[in-house]
């Protein structure tokens, strides 16, 4: 186990490669006795820079489970692949909820939950999905896409994740980055090599070291943290972490309606540029 201390939250967890990452932000709980559930709202905007929209999201407040996608590999191929990701996800889950021995109904400890290992296996299966219809269509030869997902089961939040899509916990005056990028900045910026800030600016910024569907298989990062009432979770592509900083993101979430919070974090990163497509999912957690 490790933790680290950011945004004033104590962050930990399992630093085993592929294990699932038991993340807890330590506050004074809110929770005790009431069960949750998640409302959200999500938007995608394909910015001021490029011609076309190559992000996907998922919202499925039926499954509680939420999805955005960031496609690459050029018109064709990075929509492909972020489209084939969240309908595989749906997909997939939809089967693992209808199945006998469903995940969605097991009531355990969130260590002991099952259901990170059926989010893990749905990515998996987009990842072959993805890698399949491109060994199948030459115009779509090196298609590839992040994903980043969020279910919410009981009093649980899970995660699986792969590039560098973000999850974000706003917790109070807190805000967290749940998911680690998987990046050449970052593999930089825990080398020691650069600053945060140098990444922010790097002309390697938009290199990522794994992608779902460029190979036909993918390690995927399983995460979990125990729900707190009025707890608010942002997923969303780079072209919003890039332009738009923590604490910004913060503020919009704690003054702003739900419901009207994608647009105006959508609105400021186009305000800074919109050098990329732009995809923001809002989910907070509220009484069920």
């Amino acid at each position: 186990m490790f933790g680290s201390r950011a945004n004033g939250a104590l962050r930990e967890f399992a630093s085993l490669p592929g294990a699932f990452q038991t993340l807890i932000v330590r506050t004074v709980s809110k929770t005790a006795g009431v069960r949750l559930k998640a409302l959200s709202a999500g938007l995608t905007d394909v910015g001021r820079k490029r011609s076309h929209n190559e992000d996907s999201y998922l919202i499925d407040e039926e499954l509680q489970l939420f999805v955005v996608a960031d496609g690459m590999g050029g018109h064709a191929g990075g929509g492909t692949a972020s489209r084939i990701a969240v309908e595989t996800i749906d997909k997939e889950l939809r089967g693992v909820r209808n199945s006998p021995t469903s995940p969605f109904k097991a009531e355990t400890s969130l260590q002991d939950s099952p259901l990170p290992d059926f989010l893990r296996a749905a990515v998996e299966k987009a990842c072959f999905e993805i890698y399949r219809t491109a060994q199948e269509d030459p115009r779509l030869a090196g298609m590839g896409t992040t994903v980043i997902t969020l279910c919410v089961q009981h009093q649980h939040a899970m995660f699986a994740h792969v590039g560098d899509s973000r999850a974000y916990l706003v917790r109070g005056d807190l805000i967290q980055q749940i998911s680690e990028d998987h990046s050449l900045v970052n593999e930089q910026i825990k080398a020691g090599m650069i600053t945060p800030d140098e990444a922010r600016h790097s002309r390697y910024k938009n290199i990522i070291t794994r992608s779902v569907g460029f190979e036909e298989e993918v390690q995927v990062d399983v995460m979990g943290i125990m729900l707190e009432l009025n707890d608010s979770f942002i997923l969303c592509s780079d072209g919003l972490a890039n332009l738009v900083e923590d604490r910004e993101i913060r503020e919009i979430i704690s003054t702003s309606e739900m419901k009207d919070a994608p647009k105006k974090l959508v609105d400021l990163a186009n305000e800074r540029g919109g050098d990329d497509n732009i995809t923001v999912i809002v989910v907070r957690a509220v009484p069920a």
